[in-house]
């Protein structure tokens, strides 16, 4: 797959995350995690309560590069086939016809993934790992580029389905999304309010910088970035210690570390660079591994979170010097 100038792959990438930021208000970490995993061919899981704008992100950024955009409401009567799509046989013809379902498409919102039961939690395994789905035994690839963002509210748990460790482990990033301040969520109802009738997702102030093959070329730039090998030591480090610390039922495994690897890559695209440094490391890491360890039931009463866990290995953990 061709790639692109690291300077020009550079604007590219600040073009999107402008363009982004002109309708998603007072979110610009969640912005910046999301396109990061997005430039890393990874998908999201995205926690928060409703109406903050979730379903506008992914509008936003299929609309950065002209991608296509469909959304998945899950509900525990929800089939696997509702989301890959099957086969249908043709009365006319006789042959059998596939009927593709909202899975083929660039960008794929998951709403409420935990609503589903797991049998169609587990349809989107094989999309996410494989960018492929198979119908009647025959693969069919997704257009490219390709991401989930599946979305969980944190609140109502009543009646949802918890995904398992193996299927959070699929996930590159976990972002929570927070409500925004309070300047940032005046200026949200004064534009959703401002001379309009109802409450639709206005996208059309963002443009369309780059074509759908120029994202493809931006992921495979960001893959081509070198890492150093004291780098890719310190991203393994942080891993390994994550499942010795006190406190962890159970430590973040080798996509911990690899996930660390590939996000960093593209934190060096995104600050300019052509190399990658343990800050880039650093910075994603949180996201990269919260939905990666356990926290023990003890840690848990005394109100310790992941984060909080993450932050002190980050910290214990010695970064590579110069």
């Amino acid at each position: 797959m061709s790639t692109l100038p690291p300077e020009k792959a550079h604007r590219a990438a600040a073009a999107m995350r402008n363009e982004i930021s002109k309708v998603v208000i007072g979110q610009e970490e969640v912005i910046q995690h999301m396109l990061a995993a997005f430039l890393a061919g990874g998908s999201v899981l995205l926690e928060g309560v409703p109406g903050l704008g979730k379903t506008l992100l992914v509008l936003a950024l299929a609309r950065t590069f002209g991608g296509e955009f469909a959304r998945v409401q899950f509900t525990p009567d929800l089939m696997p086939s509702d989301v890959t799509g099957h086969a249908l046989l043709d009365p006319q013809t006789g042959d059998m016809r596939i009927r593709k379902g909202p899975a083929f498409t660039n960008l794929l919102l998951a709403d409420e993934i935990n609503r589903a039961p797991a049998k169609t939690q587990a349809a989107l395994l094989e999309v996410m790992q494989e960018h492929q789905i198979t119908i009647e035994g025959e693969g069919h690839p997704t257009p490219q580029p390709f991401m989930v963002l599946a979305t969980q509210n944190p609140i109502e748990q009543e009646g949802t389905y918890p995904l398992p460790e193996a299927q959070l482990d699929r996930f590159l990033l976990k972002l929570h999304m927070g409500y925004p301040e309070e300047e940032d969520e005046a200026r949200i109802v004064r534009e959703v309010t401002g001379g309009k009738v109802g409450h639709g997702l206005d996208v059309s102030l963002v443009r369309q910088v780059i074509e759908p093959r120029v994202a493809c070329a931006l992921q495979a730039t960001c893959a081509s970035i070198t890492v150093d090998a004291r780098v890719v030591d310190y991203a393994v480090r942080i891993v390994r210690t994550s499942r010795s610390w006190s406190g962890v039922s159970v430590g973040a495994g080798p996509r911990g570390a690899i996930a660390l690897v590939r996000l960093a890559r593209v934190g060096a695209l995104l600050a300019g660079r052509d190399f990658v440094t343990p800050d880039d490391v650093k910075e994603l890491a949180m996201p990269a591994l919260r939905h990666r360890i356990v926290v023990s039931p003890e840690l848990e009463v005394e109100g310790v979170t992941t984060d909080d866990v993450l932050a002190q290995i980050l910290a214990h953990v010695e970064a590579p010097r110069k």
